[in-house]
């Protein structure tokens, strides 16, 4: 099985929001405040156009498995450096995960950032997942800050 990484194309609009709809349903059961229905994170046709941004899909015998992206993004003031890569939209679908899908699109775009002079490369993650957490770490990524929340009654 042959695995090639690309950029993705704007006629591939409606599975990638395939994508981004596996996605969500994966983090419902890590996020009670997410609504229900069809939500959308990504604005993915901007994201495809953009110059500042690069999103790459997995293909398999002509077949799309899996999507991502990388994003340039300021940094804080009081950071190190100027700009980062944020990544996002990490995808594979069921059939085709434990392969090492992730892996390759990670490394392209970790290759694209550093291609940009970029030094700091970001993501989020939900801390009860274990799965993802660990396939990051298995990467390079180490955690850094956790996000806290409380629903309260009003």
């Amino acid at each position: 099985m042959e695995t090639i990484i690309r950029q993705a194309q704007e006629d591939e609009i409606s599975l990638l929001i395939e994508f981004e709809q596996g996605i969500v349903e994966a983090e419902r059961s890590f996020d009670n405040t997410l609504k229900e229905g069809k939500i959308h994170y990504y604005d993915l046709l901007e994201l495809i156009k953009s110059e500042e941004a690069e999103v790459l899909v997995a293909v398999v015998d002509d077949q799309l498995v899996g999507s991502g992206y990388a994003k340039l993004l300021d940094a804080k003031p009081y950071q190190k450096y100027e700009k980062y890569a944020y990544l996002g939209f990490m995808y594979v679908k069921p059939a085709y995960r434990g392969q090492g899908i992730n892996k390759l699109i990670l490394q392209k775009l970790i290759n694209w950032a550093k291609n940009r002079n970029i030094s700091e490369v970001r993501l989020q993650v939900y801390d009860e997942n274990a799965i993802a957490k660990n396939a990051y770490q298995k990467t390079g990524f180490k955690p850094n800050l956790l996000e806290m929340r409380m629903e309260i009654d009003g």
